[in-house]
């Protein structure tokens, strides 16, 4: 068997002009994960990001501290939805800044409002297409994890969160597939590490939102 980290890039910078930016607090959250993972001695064969900045950054941060890593293949498809024109979007979005809470709130509203269907038009992405292009990723990552090989993706909580949903429930319902993908999107902690195991029978979830590497001011969700 093989095993796929799925690893939430460091903490951006919310409220500044350049949201794509980590901050010095998701610097230091990449080194310390690059710390963690060199000290059980992990050492990926393959290594993805997707091609934002703050994916980039995160990358980088793990590599500062991280000893043997593969420089990361970029594939646009572990890109986070564009959640500022989700929540514009919105019916009654408020206008100016926001804070966390407020934010956070406007953006559940939002996404349960994108994730429902029914308004694609009004969003350059729909919700189908974002699960659509996160799934044939996923796919592609889950082939560079081949029998005691580790492969690493550095991504999004939402393409995160949307992997998740899919392997706890292949099943499951839009409407409840959208529903645990918001439960897992709100409580990913910034670079926090998801273990996926590719087997033969298919890839499954063996842990989520794995943060030992992080505490006190360290330990941050957005």
């Amino acid at each position: 068997m093989g095993v796929l980290l799925l690893v939430r890039h460091g903490q951006a910078s919310f409220g500044a002009a350049d949201y794509d930016v980590l901050s010095e607090t998701g610097w230091e959250q990449g080194r310390l994960l690059g710390d963690w993972l060199r000290a059980r001695g992990v050492t990926p064969t393959a290594v993805v990001r997707g091609g934002m900045r703050r994916h980039r950054e995160t990358a980088e941060a793990i590599r500062q501290s991280a000893v043997g890593w593969p420089e990361a293949a970029v594939d646009g498809g572990w890109d986070e939805f564009d959640h500022l024109s989700v929540v514009a979007a919105y019916p009654d979005a408020p206008t100016g800044d926001l804070d966390r809470r407020e934010f956070q709130r406007v953006f559940e509203l939002a996404t349960a409002r994108w994730t429902a269907g029914g308004h694609d038009g009004e969003y350059a992405e729909p919700w189908s297409a974002f699960h659509a292009r996160v799934t044939d990723s996923f796919d592609a990552a889950c082939r560079l994890a081949g029998s005691g090989e580790t492969a690493v993706a550095v991504t999004s909580g939402g393409t995160i969160a949307a992997v998740c949903a899919a392997l706890v429930d292949p099943g499951a319902d839009p409407t409840a597939y959208a529903r645990m993908w918001s439960r897992f999107n709100t409580v990913l902690v910034n670079s926090s590490v998801t273990r996926v195991v590719v087997g033969p029978t298919g890839p499954r979830l063996l842990t989520f939102n794995d943060h030992p590497h992080l505490e006190g001011a360290a330990l941050t969700y957005r």
